[in-house]
């Protein structure tokens, strides 16, 4: 029952004589899928989105306010001028703007890291779930191929992959990447897909003669999308540092204007034996924050999902509902 005055921020909740008044949060409007609301009410996954969200409107509309090139050079300034009121993010050795090309290179390299992320989670859950579900040989054959992957180092594949072939698009890297960091993902689902297909509802599916994708798309996917979403998140924050890895050696689209290129043309010019620490800093920074949110959200979602989690966080707020008042404990003393 809540009590007669509520608040904008929080309602508080009448207790039991003897006991500490409990505050709840609250709900968000009717119609919010729970499981936004679930992640919007944890503070770890809220903080992580709120940052995430702010980086893609950054690369969606940024581009659309700062108009301009971002290759064009300002030969009216010495080179690696430091951040200034021309210059918020200073410029690189060729006078490039380094604010306009953070601005307009976001929005690239978060859909690299997406689309890698996307590949490698797409390949985990096919290989993965069929090994688990179908048994046999096409578990034997696909639980090989997940452990070559797995004992194969994976930066060096993916830097040798990458000299071999010619980049000169996006597309290579995101290929190279992603076929080469499923294996954990695929390994992880397939555990938890050979335990769910001895469920009951599993059992029944097969019984009523649907066919084994159908029950794996529709019965036991569904159950297991905190692992497909927290599998996601982590490949893709792998993926990032991955491409920036790939793009600080030169093996990536030099071409293109995104935070990896910046972190290559500052090497490339010794960028850290000069002092223009704004060249590298301020792009390897934005891919830290990146993570950073990425992993806000993968903690947000564990808590959320893991039971023994939940009941870790449940189990301090009831302990203190429980306490006495400080009222009704002297009031027991004096008795």
């Amino acid at each position: 029952m809540l009590s007669d005055h509520v608040s904008d921020d929080d309602a508080e909740v009448t207790a039991p004589a003897g006991a500490a008044p409990i505050t709840m949060r609250p709900a968000l409007p009717f119609g919010w899928p729970r499981w936004l609301r679930s992640l919007l009410m944890d503070r770890k996954a809220a903080i992580g989105l709120a940052i995430l969200a702010f980086l893609i409107v950054v690369g969606i509309v940024g581009p659309l306010i700062w108009t301009g090139d971002p290759m064009a050079s300002d030969y009216s300034a010495p080179p690696q001028q430091p951040p200034s009121a021309a210059h918020w993010f200073g410029t690189d050795q060729q006078n490039h703007d380094i604010f306009l090309q953070m601005v307009c290179g976001t929005r690239s390299s978060l859909a690299l890291g997406f689309s890698i992320g996307a590949l490698a989670t797409l390949l985990s859950i096919l290989i993965g779930m069929s090994a688990g579900y179908f048994g046999g040989w096409v578990d034997e054959i696909l639980s090989l191929l997940t452990n070559i992957v797995l004992v194969i180092p994976s930066l060096p594949l993916i830097i040798v992959l990458a000299s071999w072939v010619q980049v000169k698009s996006d597309v290579p890297i995101v290929a190279i990447i992603g076929l080469t960091s499923w294996a954990w993902g695929a390994r992880v689902l397939r555990s938890q897909t050979l335990t769910m297909r001895r469920k009951d509802f599993v059992l029944a599916s097969q019984v009523s003669g649907e066919s084994g994708w159908r029950i794996v798309l529709r019965e036991i996917l569904p159950n297991m999308t905190s692992l497909v979403v927290s599998g996601f998140i982590g490949t893709t924050v792998y993926a990032i540092g991955a491409a920036a890895g790939l793009y600080f050696l030169g093996f990536g689209n030099l071409a293109e204007v995104n935070w990896f290129s910046i972190l290559y043309w500052a090497q490339n010019s010794s960028a850290l034996q000069t002092g223009a620490w704004w060249t590298f800093v301020i792009p390897g920074g934005a891919i830290a924050l990146v993570g950073t949110a990425l992993s806000l959200i993968n903690f947000g979602i564990d808590e959320i999902s893991n039971p023994r989690l939940r009941v870790e966080k449940v189990k301090p707020a009831a302990r203190a509902a429980m306490r006495p008042a400080p009222v009704a404990a002297e009031k027991a003393g004096a008795r």
